[in-house]
Formats: structure tokens, sequence, C-alpha cells
């Protein structure tokens, strides 16, 4: 894997938080400014970047399960710590909020270890 797919592999990893930080480093860095906004945001993003840069909480809403329904619900059972039938029927009811107000920390990890099993997820 060259070095340029290795970038690329991580800033795909990045939360919008992290990506607006490195954005910010690169241009102290090289002392550049940008004209368009960064990224795959819409143009009025940055106005939502600047107040998730603010945000200490988040609820972590599970869209779909996606393809890998099963992963999905024992990653549910895990994070909640439930039964799996409880699991099954959170994951059949998606959209659904998983958790609500958690620390932005505990919000990317549920959304990194959900989105590995296949869901999407957004935090708000």
């Amino acid at each position: 894997m060259s070095d340029k797919e290795k970038i690329i592999e991580m800033i795909e990893k990045m939360t919008v938080l992290e990506l607006a930080e490195l954005v910010d480093a690169l241009k102290e860095k090289f002392g550049v400014t940008a004209v368009a906004p960064v990224g795959v945001a819409a143009p009025q993003a940055g106005g939502q970047q600047a107040a998730e840069a603010e945000k200490t909480t988040a609820t972590v809403i599970l869209h779909s399960a996606g393809q890998s329904k099963l992963q999905v619900i024992k990653v549910v059972k895990a994070i909640l710590n439930i039964e799996l039938k409880e699991a099954k029927e959170i994951v059949d009811a998606a959209p659904k909020e998983i958790k609500k107000n958690v620390s932005m920390e505990e919000a990317e990890k549920i959304k990194e270890q959900l989105e590995q099993a296949g869901a999407v997820v957004e935090l708000k």
C-alpha cells in the first residue's frame, strides 16, 4: 500500500471534528487558506463544524443495519448490555436512538463499533 493510500485510509476513519482540526493544522503548517470548504460537507457546513467542535455530548442514532444485520444486533446487545431479543427489536426499529447524551468520546467509539459491523450511524 502506498503512502498516499495509507493517508487516504486514515482520513476516511476521521470524524468531522478531527478533519476540521487537520485542515487547520495544514493551513498553519503551509501558510495557506482554503477558498472552498474542504471535505464532503455542504457549503454551509462551516458553521456546523464550529458547533460540533463545541459539543461535549451526542446522541447516537442507528439509521440502518446495512447488510450485516446480525453483526449489528450483536454490537447493540454488547453496547447496551441487553438481551438479544431487545437488541433485535432496536435494530429492526431503525432509525432509532441507541444512546442519548453520552460524551463525544463514547459516542465516537459506539459509532465506530456499529459502522465496523456494517451499520449506518449518525451522531447528533
